[in-house]
């Protein structure tokens, strides 16, 4: 009776300790509703259709190499998902707390910082929208230093804009 009370205690000790642990993604498949992954835990413990969980509202395809946290659910190494996903090769350093943002691995970025929002491409950037408002005293068409930009309507006297209304023309 002991015996079998400490096989018991063991499993559940080997189960608590095999609960959490990290993972090297090794391939991802996108195309149901809940992303699956192909995932190694240990050194030859592979473990295939791995639900991956994002939070609400964003979602990302790692490439194989990142890494990730497996969580074994009940304790059971079968039933594995993974809660979070790193990728030290392509994420950005240096923000400041407080500060947050989102990366890809072409060095495209959008930093959330303390003096502003810092969009980072070398791609096209599309905005799709009925309509796109900004309420700003200063736009600057070709960054700061660039071409200055007249209200439409304004009026402007050799280049000069000497009034404002609501819509933005370039001059």
């Amino acid at each position: 009776m002991i015996e079998e009370l400490k096989g018991h205690v063991r499993e559940l000790k080997r189960r608590v300790y095999m609960a959490v642990g990290r993972c090297v993604l090794e391939a991802v498949t996108d195309t149901t509703k809940c992303q699956t992954l192909k995932i190694s835990l240990l050194d030859d413990e592979l473990a295939e259709d791995v639900e991956r969980f994002q939070e609400y509202g964003f979602t990302s395809v790692p490439f194989a190499g990142a890494e990730g946290i497996a969580v074994a659910v009940a304790g059971l190494r079968s039933h594995a998902v993974v809660i979070a996903v790193e990728d030290r090769r392509y994420r950005p350093t240096g923000l400041q707390p407080g500060e947050g943002g989102l990366y890809d691995d072409q060095a495209q970025t959008i930093l959330i910082k303390r003096d502003g929002i810092h969009i980072t491409t070398t791609k096209t950037v599309t905005v799709n929208a009925a309509e796109v408002g900004i309420l700003s005293g200063n736009v600057n068409l070709g960054a700061l230093g660039g071409k200055k930009v007249a209200l439409d309507g304004d009026p402007v006297v050799g280049g000069v804009i000497v009034a404002s209304s609501t819509k933005v023309k370039a001059v």
